[in-house]
């Protein structure tokens, strides 16, 4: 099937059709682009919802990681992943397909109107051809109607006895001449009718089946293009379905991940005072004076009777304002956190004294590097002077010192909080046996009344079983989460003391990179290890202990 043997009388036809072609290519090529706008678009609120959404860093005030908490975060971040791959899908689109067809539109023009000149040139040249030999063919026409005017002339004259003879020879010689014009024009009129013939031949068996086959070529290539395009802009998408079903699969994780009960024991560890339910109010007798008897004392002794009422009395409006149901005292922070419950207390000094201890470390650390600069200035002075860095350790050492005594000032107010909160469960068990006594409600340990400057404490008492009771519970504690990471890369962890991990599995972190390129790491099911610090992406935390706290 050719166009040139079917449709060789259409040029019109196929000039319309290969229009359309291009037209229809470019209609393609404009739907493109809009799906690309769209993609854009769309990756573009993806991103912004996931930065709307995302927790605010801050130092003031963190709120508890808890694992839903912790999914909500891992879902925005494979949500941020998604829209990276709707990203690479309009790139994709845009380089593979949209740029080739804006390309090939383009080429496809200039094709398509060098063979349309070329068909119209053969057209022209055999419209030429055909005007030249129906003029060759008018003129032939008209000398043969004038020879067979002079012809008659000459019959007349000659058949006419009044004519002379000079008339009859004019007569005749017009007749030869007419009779040769003729003769020459009859061969020119079919000189050109064969080259007319021979060029329309030409034409239509030659020259415009070749024209309109690579018209047909041209048409058939658009369509291919087309097609391609069609693949290309299909396989954009399906190159990021594994990936785009890597970032559904995480968020399915993330959501699996949450643990209810992990997250009301955060709830506890969050909010819990440490202080003991008050006990019950004693019974206040009231009605004592009015059954007394004359010889039950006198003036003297009445004052005195009074006197311990109104004793009584007052103590029982300073109970009246303990800090029964959990109301914050108001007042501003103290150092020793003495303005918090114990519980709440004892867990804000442990973060300050894990906060110390890590900055004695990189002190520490620092000093170390000093002693080993300096050593190595020693055996080399062509390196450095010695002397310029004692500045710098003077002021190390000072860190150093200042560091320690705050850790041991705060672990003093911590061992203040950890023996009051010992102490305070005899003391409940006590005042619930002797609860019906008359001197008053004894107050629970810590209590806090209404007024931030007044507070009612009990004596601390210590017994020898209380510090028993806190050595058999002193086992290994683990280490608190002081960030978190998420696996880059999976680790078969055969080694020992390693920790095996997938791809994209999240694990806590308890210690960090010492300079030895390994992470000690900790599973929600509390199995701990060590891991490759290149593997991982490694999110540190300020505040943090046992639990992950968002920054």
């Amino acid at each position: 099937m050719s166009w040139g043997t079917e449709l060789w009388d259409q040029f019109d036809s196929l000039d319309k059709h290969t229009q359309w072609g291009i037209d229809f290519l470019e209609r393609y090529a404009k739907f493109v682009k809009e799906r690309i706008e769209i993609e854009q678009n769309y990756a573009k609120q993806l991103r912004n919802l996931v930065k709307k959404y995302c927790p605010k860093r801050s130092s003031k005030d963190e709120e508890p990681r808890f694992t839903s908490c912790i999914a909500f975060f891992n879902i925005l971040n494979e949500l941020n992943d998604y829209a990276g791959q709707r990203e690479v899908v309009a790139e994709e689109m845009a380089h593979r397909v949209y740029g080739e067809l804006m390309r090939y539109a383009h080429d496809l023009k200039t094709e398509r109107k060098m063979h349309l000149q070329e068909g119209r040139k053969a057209q022209q040249y055999l419209d030429m051809c055909w005007k030249q030999m129906d003029n060759s063919k008018k003129k032939f026409e008209r000398e043969c109607r004038e020879a067979e005017k002079a012809q008659q002339s000459y019959e007349r004259l000659d058949n006419d006895t009044n004519a002379t003879k000079a008339d009859v020879e004019k007569a005749k010689q017009q007749l030869n001449l007419r009779t040769h014009m003729a003769d020459e024009n009859k061969n020119e009129y079919a000189a050109q009718l064969q080259n007319f013939n021979g060029e329309q031949h030409k034409h239509f068996y030659v020259v415009i089946p070749q024209i309109y086959k690579q018209l047909q070529e041209m048409d058939e290539r658009r369509t291919i293009k087309l097609s391609e395009c069609y693949r290309g802009f299909a396989d954009s998408e399906r190159k990021v379905i594994p990936i785009i079903s890597k970032c559904l699969e995480g968020m399915i994780l993330a959501a699996k991940s949450v643990d209810e009960r992990r997250d009301s024991q955060m709830v506890v560890d969050s909010f819990k005072s440490g202080f003991e339910p008050p006990g019950d109010f004693p019974f206040e007798d009231y009605s004592q004076h009015i059954y007394r008897t004359i010889s039950d004392g006198t003036i003297s002794a009445s004052k005195q009777e009074s006197g311990k009422m109104d004793a009584k009395t007052t103590v029982g409006k300073a109970k009246g304002k303990l800090w029964l149901f959990g109301k914050k005292p108001k007042g501003p922070a103290l150092e020793d956190f003495s303005h918090l419950p114990p519980e709440q207390r004892r867990k804000k000094l442990q973060q300050r004294i894990d906060e110390l201890n890590r900055e004695l470390q990189k002190e520490s650390d620092q000093k170390e590097a000093l002693n080993k600069m300096k050593d190595v200035y020693e055996k080399n002075p062509q390196m450095g002077d010695p002397g310029s860095l004692q500045p710098k350790l003077a002021e190390t050492m000072n860190n150093i010192d200042r560091l320690r005594m705050e850790i041991h000032k705060n672990e003093a107010w911590l061992s203040e909080v950890e023996g009051k909160t010992g102490g305070r469960g005899d003391r409940r068990h006590s005042s619930d046996i002797n609860h019906l006594v008359t001197q008053g409600r004894e107050s629970p340990e810590g209590s806090y009344t209404d007024d931030a400057n007044q507070e009612v404490r009990g004596p601390t008492q210590q017994h020898g079983h209380h510090n028993e009771f806190d050595d058999e519970f002193e086992d290994d504690d683990p280490l608190p989460a002081i960030g978190h990471c998420k696996a880059i890369y999976p680790f078969d962890g055969h080694n020992e003391g390693t920790l095996a991990m997938k791809e994209g599995e999240v694990l806590y972190i308890i210690e960090e990179d010492k300079g030895d390129g390994w992470t000690r790491a900790r599973r929600q099911n509390g199995e701990e290890g060590y891991v490759p610090t290149s593997y991982i992406d490694v999110t540190l935390e300020k505040n943090s202990k046992g639990a992950v706290t968002y920054i």
